[in-house]
């Protein structure tokens, strides 16, 4: 099922025509934290050994490691899940834009105040990001150089502060803003998105192969390798 399930993220990808040098950095960035699991987890459980690493001579036995099979076949199936994970949320939510997603999850029956705490959240992530873009700037244009002293660490507590405090601020003045044109709690939209019968198929076929793999992989268990 999890093969299955990373075909499937490719495909999906593959069919919204995603840029390959974005995707293969933003599946990099996913994979370091899965490194790290190989590192461990291999080593972790017990089962067939595979290989030994160790005793090294004049340290004891019990430093010496063995990967088994059971360790190995779980690291495979992190991987294999947590890559067709991502490589689904990126083919289906990269190729909508924030208020597209935004209106949609107010279709589907959930809270308003949940669309637009998504709304919100997204455009203050960015307004954060200019403001610590702006006083890093400021910082190095006054000649910081950062190290490993009291003076770089006093400095970045300060940059986080002021960084928290202008988007505390910026976002006062958006709220004022839009109580002043008239906002009630809601977002319109200048053109309602109209359904197609290929949409609903496309999402029909999206659920049933998740169930799908999701059924398999409850009902299958772990295969170990020999």
């Amino acid at each position: 099922p999890a093969t299955l399930a990373l075909l499937l993220g490719a495909a999906l990808c593959a069919w919204a025509r995603l840029p390959l040098p974005r995707l293969l950095r933003r599946l990099a960035a996913v994979n370091v934290f899965v490194a790290f699991l190989w590192v461990f987890l291999p080593f972790s459980l017990p089962g067939v050994p595979l290989l030994r690493i160790g005793p090294i001579p004049g340290l004891p036995d019990w430093l010496s490691l063995t990967a088994t099979s059971a360790g190995v076949a779980q690291a495979v199936l992190v991987t294999l899940k947590s890559n067709a994970i991502v490589l689904a949320f990126i083919a289906l939510a990269g190729t909508s834009d924030i208020t597209a997603v935004g209106h949609a999850v107010a279709g589907l029956g959930l809270p308003d105040k949940l669309a637009l705490l998504l709304l919100f959240t997204w455009r203050q992530l960015h307004v954060v990001a200019q403001e610590y873009q702006r006083l890093r700037t400021a910082a190095k244009v006054r000649g910081f150089i950062p190290g490993t002293n009291l003076h770089t660490y006093r400095t970045y507590a300060n940059l986080a502060g002021m960084v928290l405090v202008r988007s505390f601020d910026r976002a006062e003045r958006v709220g004022q803003a839009m109580r002043l044109r008239g906002f009630a709690g809601r977002f319109h939209m200048l053109a309602e998105p109209v359904g197609h019968p290929g949409d609903r198929l496309l999402a029909a076929a999206i659920i049933l192969c998740a169930a799908s793999l999701l059924a398999a992989d409850i009902l299958q268990p772990l295969t170990v390798l020999p």
